[in-house]
């Protein structure tokens, strides 16, 4: 059904950039929500950023003020905007199609994931 394809992962230093894209098909995107999630081995996957329909965004608190998700709905495309990355920002980011819960916890799609490395 809902396909979801992410890039824009990679190697970078503290303190550098990255840009993430997920593509979305199968899916009526401009009214689905959508959120990127990151997950480390052995630890649970933690919700960074979401969108709503309207464009309103959300994010964790360790990530606000560095990270910015947006939507280009002529591109059914979600992107996380990454700056100032730190070591702890390591991990395989996800994109996710649908809703979230108030607590975080996802009820949609998942794609393969990218993954994001910070090191020096």
């Amino acid at each position: 059904q809902v396909h979801l394809v992410e890039s824009g992962g990679g190697l970078v230093q503290p303190g550098g950039s990255l840009r993430l894209s997920c593509a979305a098909s199968g899916v009526n995107f401009k009214i689905t929500p959508m959120a990127w999630y990151r997950q480390v081995p052995g630890k649970q996957r933690e919700l960074v950023a979401t969108t709503a329909i309207s464009g309103s965004t959300n994010y964790t608190d360790s990530v606000k003020g560095r990270f910015t998700i947006s939507r280009d709905n002529t591109k059914n495309t979600v992107y996380l905007q990454m700056n100032n990355l730190k070591p702890e920002d390591t991990a395989v980011y996800y994109c996710h199609a649908g809703y979230v819960t108030t607590r975080g916890i996802p009820l949609g799609s998942w794609g393969q994931g990218t993954q994001v490395t910070v090191s020096s």
